[in-house]
């Protein structure tokens, strides 16, 4: 599914603070880094495999990666702002084929004393739900017995865990039938015109934009409870709300409902890395009362994440030639609006090479015509959300400003 104005690959962000392989003023001693990552690629051992092509096959070969290019430090960034203008470039930046589809880029300058880091992980490899645990295999937990108590009596965000399991029922014949019906519904439904013409839609520019969003998750889970919603329907309602300012910034009406796919990850992975269902939502874009917004959206998750996970993987994703067709379709569907990804994340703080991780961010590829996904990831006490636009067609600034409103609205409910 890559294409040159698409990279198919998922960005985690983070800052560490000094310790470990991080000295007093945010230098990073990168013999000390790859030391740590080589000690613990065997627990990713799809970090120790590379694509080859096989006649006209593709197949996993395990290679012996060469950390000098893995792990390397890139060029100086300013704050914040600068690591964000980063990673909007790296996320259409391809990874080399050669080698196994990772790379851990230190950053230098994205805040005092703190230095950044960037891990980009190929889909191939895996999903999010799979490159968070790959993550966590590159890393310790912090052993701070006061951080490890507080963190503990936070809310986790209410992402799958591998633990969740559904019921398997035997098709028989009628069962196969309805499963080919729903499978085909579900396809041809890429070629439906769901929504008018809007500038959510289009040709994807390379130029991108990524900002970075932080809420509180206990006031948020707690105003979310309020209106007997999760944490994951409070960003949905404020995706929604970031998509409704941007077309109203670029003078558009918004449609009454915006179809969002949300990834779910499925309960049985086998091998695969990649493991999801496709739960589409219509999301509300009207502006007023807050709570019936979240109650609504909290009953068309709730119905919708029980299908998704029944049906599984998106059927024209389940071979080379379906895959090939449906990224061509995608380019032209106005079935989806918008891609709104939440993963659950480590409870309690982590380390990298000794180096607390203080933040984390995801930044989620986009895809066929859709010019706005939201990422977000439940880290130590703190839901992160990272925008990801085309910046050629939608205010960044604006998208982040109201995401960041809505979040915090939600969390005053409470």
């Amino acid at each position: 599914m890559d294409a040159r104005d698409h990279v198919n690959a998922f960005l985690m962000a983070g800052v560490l603070a000094p310790g470990g392989c991080v000295g007093p003023d945010g230098g990073v001693d990168l013999d000390a880094l790859r030391h740590a990552v080589a000690e613990r690629i065997p627990a990713g051992p799809r970090l120790a495999q590379r694509v080859r092509r096989a006649g006209r096959a593709l197949v996993w070969e395990p290679v012996r990666p060469d950390l000098a290019r893995h792990v390397r430090q890139v060029a100086t960034v300013d704050g914040r702002a600068g690591f964000e203008a980063l990673c909007a470039r790296l996320v259409v930046t391809p990874l080399p084929l050669d080698r196994p589809l990772w790379e851990l880029l230190v950053v230098p300058g994205v805040a005092p004393a703190r230095a950044g880091v960037v891990l980009r992980v190929h889909h191939a490899l895996a999903d999010g739900l799979a490159a968070v645990e790959l993550a966590r295999a590159l890393m310790d937990p912090v052993t701070d017995p006061v951080t490890t108590e507080r963190a503990s009596t936070r809310p986790a965000a209410e992402g799958p865990t591998r633990s969740e399991r559904t019921s398997e029922l035997r098709p028989g014949a009628r069962a196969r039938l309805r499963a080919f019906g729903e499978g085909l519904e579900r396809t041809t439904s890429v070629l439906r015109r769901a929504v008018p013409p809007t500038a959510l839609l289009g040709r994807v520019s390379r130029r991108r934009a990524v900002t970075f969003v932080d809420v509180d998750l206990t006031d948020l889970a707690a105003g979310a409870g309020a209106a007997a919603a999760t944490v994951n329907d409070a960003l949905l309602v404020a995706a929604a709300a970031a998509a409704r300012s941007a077309l109203l910034a670029l003078g558009e009406d918004p449609p009454s409902a915006l179809p969002t796919s949300v990834p779910v990850a499925l309960p049985h992975r086998g091998r695969s890395g990649n493991a999801v269902g496709v739960m589409l939502v219509p999301l509300p874009t009207d502006a007023g009362d807050l709570v019936g917004r979240l109650r609504r959206v909290a009953g068309l998750t709730r119905a919708a994440k029980a299908e998704a996970r029944t049906r599984g993987t998106f059927e024209l994703t389940r071979t080379r030639l379906g895959t090939w067709l449906f990224g061509r379709l995608a380019r032209r569907q106005r079935f989806v609006v918008l891609f709104v990804t939440n993963v659950r994340g480590p409870e309690h703080p982590l380390a990298l090479a000794g180096a607390r991780v203080e933040r984390i961010w995801p930044v989620a590829a986009l895809g066929g015509d859709v010019r706005l996904g939201v990422a977000a990831i439940s880290y130590d006490g703190v839901l992160r959300c990272a925008v990801h636009c085309d910046a050629d067609a939608l205010p960044a600034v604006v998208v982040g400003r109201a995401l960041g409103d809505e979040l915090a609205a939600v969390a005053a409910l409470g």
